[in-house]
C-alpha cells in the first residue's frame, strides 16, 4: 500500500471547544499488541465464499459469507473457541449464524464490539461457517471496509478493515481461496467487480444482475476488494515473458477517460521490469485499476484490483504536474509490484509490514531510476528519495514516535504505516543489495519468492533468503540489528594523512542514539561507500586491504570505533564519504564544515549524489551561522555570503554538462523542516528569515546567471509538453531559477508570473509561477492569479487539490486566517483525506512559517479542533495531522506549553479513537 499524498470549521461539542489548557484526566489506556505475544491462529480458513447484496443507496447492504474452517496444526494444542473479528456498526442477521448448516441459539455464541465468538465447535476436520450481516457503507467517514465513493462502492480492507464488512479471522497469516459473488441494479451499478478471474455473470429479475468471480490464489483478507458503480475503462493488454496475454484495465469516472494514459504506460513498464529483474510472471488473466477521490492512503494493492487514489491515477498535460506524472508512474509501480512481495508472499503479522513496504518501496524506487520508462536520472531520483527520508523519517526517529522498522507493539497499527516502515525500510533493503551486490541480492530474493510463495513469513524468513543464496556473502547477523533498533545512526568520520607512507586513515566512530523503549544500542552494520577526489579533482582510487581497489569501495563500520587505511593516496586528496548515500545515517566530518573542501566537493565530487550534498552542506552551515548569529544578538544583521559560497553555486548553475534536472536539485538550499533538526531549539521564524536572507543573496549576486539559465531552459522546453527526463530538467531548472528571482520581489517578475498562469502551456509551469505569486507579500499580482486560476479550475476536483495546498502552504504569518477561509470554501470538503491532507496538512505539517506564526499559539488550538472533529469521522486521517505536534520539545517554553497542552487536551478526550488517542499518549509521554 503506498502512504497518503505529500501532506470554517464547525464549533466543537462543550468538552471539546478550544482554548481550555488545562489538562483532562486521561480514560484508560487501550491494549497494545506485543509483538513478542504473537501467537498462530487457532484456526485457518480454507475457503471464503461471499455474497454481496448491495442497496441502491448504501444504507442497507447484506453481505453473506461462507467459510470452510480448519484447526491449526501449528496452534498451540487444546480446544479453543472459534474467535471471528467483527466490527460494532454491524447488524448480524438473526438466525444467520450457522455452524454446518444448523442455526446456532442465542446462547451458543457472543457478539461484542469487536467480534464474535463461538465456544464450541467440531474439533476434527473441516467444518462450514455461515452468516449475514447488514452494514451501511453510505455512512462510512472512516473509509475503511466497504464504503461508498462519488456514488459507487468500494473497498479498503488493509490494515484491519475487513472485519467492518464480515465476521472473520482478519489478520494477514489466515490465507484462504475466495470466490465472491455480487448482485446489485444494472443501471446503478453496471459494473461489477471483484479480486481474480470473472467466471459467470447475468441478469436478475427486479432490474438486477450479478457476477461472480474467483481467485485461485490464496490471499489474506486485507488484500480482498470489491467496486460496484457506473464506470468506464481503458483497456489494453500485456504479453508476458512467457506468451500469455493478459487484459489490463483502469476504471475512472465518465469523464476522466482521456486522463488514464500514463497510468496504463506505467502500469506496463512496471510488469515488463519486474520479469526483468526479478523474473516474475504475473499470474492471472487480467489486472485492473479502479480509481476514486475518497480514499486515506496512495493506493492498495488487492490481488489484482488495485484501488487507486485519484492522484495516483488521472494526468494530462494541463492538469498535472511533471511531479504528479512522475508519481503515478512510482505509485502505480509499487502496487503492481506487490503482487509477489505482498500477495504471493505475504508478511505474518503486522509487526513484519516492512517485509512488504519496506522491500516493495526499494522495488519502486529501482523501477523508476533503472526500469522502462524511467522519467530522471537516477541520482535526481536518489535525491528525491533521501530528501524525503530526512524531512520525515529522520524527525520521527528523533521523536516520541520513534520506532525500528520492525515495530515491538503498538495500539492502532494505522499508525505504524510510517516513513520508518517504509522509507528506512526501503533503506534498509538496499543496504543488503550494497552489501551482497546485484547478483547475490537478486539471487535472494529470486529464493525468497520461490521458497515462500503462498506463505505468511517474516523479516527473518527474508534475511535467511539472502543469506541461504550467498552461503560466501559477508555475516549478515549484525545486520539484523536494524530490523529491532530505532533512532538515525551518527558517523562521525575524522582524517589522519601520513605524507611519507602516502596513506589516509579514516577513524569512525558510530554513535545511535537512545529512543523511548530502548535507551543503550548496540553499534550497527553500516556500509560506508568511500571514493577519493584528487587535488587535481580527477577520482583517486580507493585501495584498502582486503578489497579491490575500485572509484567506489564499501567499508562496513561494525564497531562503536574502527579506523580504515586507505593506501597510495595523494597529498591534499578528499575524501567524497557515504557516496550515493550508502546508509540511512547523518554524517558528520570531525572539525566541522570547511567550506573551501566543501565548496571543491560540490565542484568535482565524481558522484554527482555527493556534489548535491556539498551544496546542502554548504547551504546549511550558511544558514545555521546566521541563525547563531542573531541568537546572541537579535539585533545583528546577516553577513554578506562569501565569495567562495557564491562562485560554488555560480559554477553549478552554468555547468551545461551536467543534468539540468541535478543542477535544478543543487540550487535549492535545504528546507526549513530540515533546518530546524539541526538545532537544539528551533525557532522557525529566524530559520525561514535566514534561509530567505541566503536566498535573496544568491538571487542578487547571480542575478544574470539565474536569468540566462532560466531563459535558456524556456527555450528548451518551448513547444509540445514531454514529460521525458531532458524537458523534465530544464521545466526544473527554469523555475528554480524563477523562484530565485522572485526572491528579488519585481515587478517584473510578479507579472510575469502572472502571465504563466494565464497562458501557460502546461501545469506544471503554471502551479510553479501560482506557488510563486501565492508566497509574495500582498500584491495585485497574487489576488488576480488564485481567483483566476479558480475560475478556470474550479469544476477539475485534482486541479482544486493542488490549488488548496498552495495557499496552505504559503509562508506568510497571516496564513492561518486564509486556512480557516479555505476550510469554508466550496472546494473544500472535510469529509475528503485529499482536501485535508493539502490544507490542515499542507498547513500544519509544511508551513512551519505560518503553523508557527501566532504569537499565542493559536494554530496549534485550531489544528487540535480540527483533529477531534476529524476523529469522529476518520480517525486515520487525523491521527495523520497529530504528527505536527509530535516534536512539541523542539521549540522554545512558550510554544512547547502550548502544544502539549493541546495534545493533553485531545488524549483526554471521551470517545477519543485509539489512533489518535496512541500518538497523543507518546508525544506527552517522551
Amino acid at each position: 500500500m503506498a502512504p497518503p499524498p505529500a501532506a470554517a470549521v464547525p464549533s466543537m461539542a462543550a468538552e471539546e471547544k478550544s482554548g481550555g489548557l488545562a489538562a483532562p484526566v486521561a480514560p484508560p489506556a487501550p491494549t497494545v499488541t506485543k509483538r513478542g505475544d504473537y501467537t498462530p491462529p487457532a484456526y485457518l480458513v480454507g475457503t471464503v465464499d461471499l455474497r454481496f447484496d448491495l442497496d441502491d443507496t448504501g444504507v442497507a447492504t447484506r453481505v453473506s459469507s461462507k467459510l470452510v474452517v480448519h484447526r491449526n496444526a501449528d496452534a498451540p494444542s487444546g480446544e479453543a473457541p472459534l474467535v471471528l473479528n467483527g466490527d460494532k456498526e454491524m447488524k448480524l442477521v438473526e438466525g444467520s449464524l450457522k455452524v454446518n448448516g444448523t442455526a446456532l441459539s442465542a446462547d451458543a455464541f457472543m457478539v461484542g464490539p469487536t467480534g464474535l465468538t463461538i465456544p464450541s465447535v467440531p474439533s476434527n476436520g473441516e467444518f462450514v461457517v455461515e452468516s449475514t450481516v447488514e452494514i451501511a457503507p453510505s455512512a462510512n467517514k472512516a473509509l475503511e471496509g466497504l464504503y461508498m465513493s462519488g456514488g459507487n462502492y468500494c473497498t479498503q480492507c488493509e490494515a484491519e478493515g475487513f472485519r467492518r464488512i464480515t465476521y472473520f479471522p482478519d489478520r494477514p497469516d489466515v490465507m484462504s481461496v475466495y470466490t465472491t459473488t455480487i448482485t446489485g441494479d444494472k443501471t446503478l451499478f453496471p459494473v461489477l467487480l471483484s479480486n481474480g478471474n470473472c467466471v459467470e455473470s447475468g441478469d436478475l429479475e427486479g432490474g438486477r444482475h450479478y457476477v461472480k468471480y474467483v481467485d485461485p490464489w490464496k490471499k489474506p483478507s486485507y488484500l480482498f476488494a470489491v467496486v460496484a458503480g457506473q464506470l468506464v475503462s481503458l483497456d489494453d493488454e500485456f504479453v508476458t515473458c512467457s506468451g500469455k496475454t493478459v487484459t489490463l484495465r483502469v476504471w475512472v469516472r465518465d469523464g476522466d477517460l482521456h486522463k488514464c494514459g500514463h497510468a496504463m504506460a506505467a502500469l506496463k513498464n512496471a510488469m515488463k521490469w519486474d520479469e526483468d529483474q526479478y523474473a516474475r510472471e504475473y499470474d492471472l488473466d487480467i489486472f485492473q485499476i479502479l480509481c476514486v477521490n475518497d480514499f486515506n492512503m496512495g493506493a492498495m494493492e488487492n490481488k489484482s484490483l488495485n484501488v487507486f487514489n485519484s492522484k495516483y491515477v488521472l494526468a494530462s498535460p494541463e492538469t498535472a504536474t511533471d511531479s504528479d506524472y512522475n508519481g503515478i508512474s512510482g505509485v502505480i509501480a509499487h502496487e503492481y509490484f506487490h503482487n509477489y512481495s505482498g500477495n504471493r508472499v505475504t508478511c505474518r503479522s503486522w509487526f513484519e509490514l516492512t517485509l512488504k513496504e519496506g522491500l516493495t518501496v526499494f522495488r519502486d524506487q529501482c523501477s523508476a531510476a533503472e526500469g522502462p520508462g524511467a522519467w530522471t536520472p537516477p541520482v535526481v531520483k536518489r535525491i528525491s528519495d533521501v530528501t524525503r527520508l530526512r524531512s520525515s523519517q529522520f524527525p520521527q526517529d528523533a521523536g516520541p514516535m520513534a520506532h525500528p522498522i520492525r515495530p515491538e507493539s503498538y495500539v492502532e497499527i494505522n499508525n505504524f504505516y510510517t516513513a520508518t516502515v517504509y522509507e528506512k525500510g526501503a533503506c534498509v533493503v538496499r543496504m543488503a543489495r550494497t552489501l551482497l551486490g546485484k547478483e547475490g541480492f537478486r539471487r535472494g530474493a529470486e529464493l525468497y519468492f520461490e521458497r515462500h510463495d503462498g506463505q505468511a513469513v517474516t523479516c527473518d524468513d527474508w534475511m535467511k533468503a539472502l543469506v541461504d543464496a550467498n552461503p560466501h556473502g559477508p555475516d549478515m547477523s549484525q545486520f539484523m540489528l536494524w530490523y529491532s533498533q530505532a533512532g538515525t545512526p551518527t558517523l562521525t568520520v575524522g582524517t589522519t594523512y601520513d605524507t611519507s607512507a602516502g596513506t589516509l586513515t579514516l577513524n569512525v566512530e558510530q554513535t545511535v542514539p537512545a529512543t523511548p523503549g530502548q535507551p543503550t544500542k548496540e553499534p550497527m552494520h553500516i556500509p560506508l561507500a568511500v571514493g577519493l577526489i584528487g587535488p587535481d579533482g580527477s577520482a583517486v582510487p580507493v585501495d584498502v586491504e582486503g578489497t579491490p581497489a575500485a572509484d567506489t569501495v564499501v567499508l562496513s563500520v561494525r564497531k562503536h570505533k574502527e579506523s580504515f587505511v586507505l593506501r597510495g593516496v595523494p597529498d591534499g586528496t578528499v575524501p567524497s564519504l557515504l557516496r550515493d548515500f550508502s546508509a540511512p545515517v547523518k554524517l558528520v566530518r570531525e572539525g566541522g564544515v570547511d567550506r573551501l573542501t566543501t565548496a571543491f566537493l560540490m565542484a568535482n565530487d565524481t558522484d554527482d549524489f555527493n556534489r548535491w550534498e556539498a551544496a546542502q552542506t554548504l547551504g546549511m552551515d550558511v544558514i545555521l551561522e546566521y541563525v547563531s548569529a542573531r541568537e546572541a544578538d537579535a539585533s545583528a544583521s546577516f553577513a554578506p555570503l562569501s565569495d567562495g559560497v557564491i562562485e560554488a553555486f555560480r559554477k553549478t548553475l552554468r555547468d551545461e554538462r551536467t543534468d539540468p534536472s541535478l543542477r535544478a536539485r543543487v540550487m535549492v538550499l535545504p528546507d526549513e523542516g530540515y533546518v530546524a533538526e539541526q538545532v537544539t531549539v528551533a525557532d522557525p521564524l529566524l530559520i525561514h528569515e535566514a534561509r530567505d536572507s541566503v536566498k535573496k543573496q544568491l538571487a542578487t549576486a547571480l542575478r544574470a546567471d539565474l536569468e540566462a539559465v532560466a531563459a535558456a531552459s524556456a527555450a528548451a522546453t518551448a513547444g509540445e509538453y514531454k514529460i521525458d527526463p531532458v524537458s523534465q530538467g530544464a521545466r526544473a531548472l527554469k523555475n528554480v531559477c524563477l523562484q530565485y528571482l522572485a526572491a528579488l520581489g519585481e515587478s517584473a517578475t510578479l507579472d510575469k508570473c502572472l502571465d504563466t498562469v494565464r497562458n501557460g502551456s502546461n501545469m506544471t509551469d503554471v502551479l510553479a509561477a501560482l506557488g510563486v505569486l501565492s508566497n509574495s507579500p500582498d500584491c495585485p499580482q497574487r489576488e488576480a492569479a488564485l481567483s483566476e486560476f479558480y475560475s478556470k479550475w474550479k469544476d477539475d476536483y485534482l486541479v482544486m487539490v493542488s490549488w488548496l495546498r498552495i495557499q496552505a502552504m504559503a509562508s506568510r504569518p497571516t496564513t492561518l486566517s486564509a486556512v480557516k477561509a479555505l476550510m469554508k470554501h466550496e472546494a473544500f470538503d472535510i469529509n475528503n483525506p485529499n482536501n485535508v491532507y493539502a490544507v490542515v496538512g499542507g498547513f500544519a505539517m509544511a508551513n512551519p512559517v505560518g503553523f508557527h506564526s501566532p504569537p499565542n499559539g493559536e494554530a496549534y488550538v485550531w489544528l487540535a479542533d480540527v483533529v477531534l472533529q476529524l476523529d469522529k469521522k476518520n480517525p486515520q486521517v487525523a491521527a495523520r495531522m497529530v504528527s505536527a505536534f509530535t516534536r512539541w520539545r523542539k521549540y522554545d517554553a512558550t510554544r512547547q506549553g502550548v502544544m502539549k497542552a493541546q495534545l493533553e487536551r485531545m488524549r483526554g478526550t471521551k470517545g477519543l479513537s485509539n489512533d489518535v488517542f496512541e500518538i497523543c499518549d507518546k508525544s506527552v509521554a517522551a
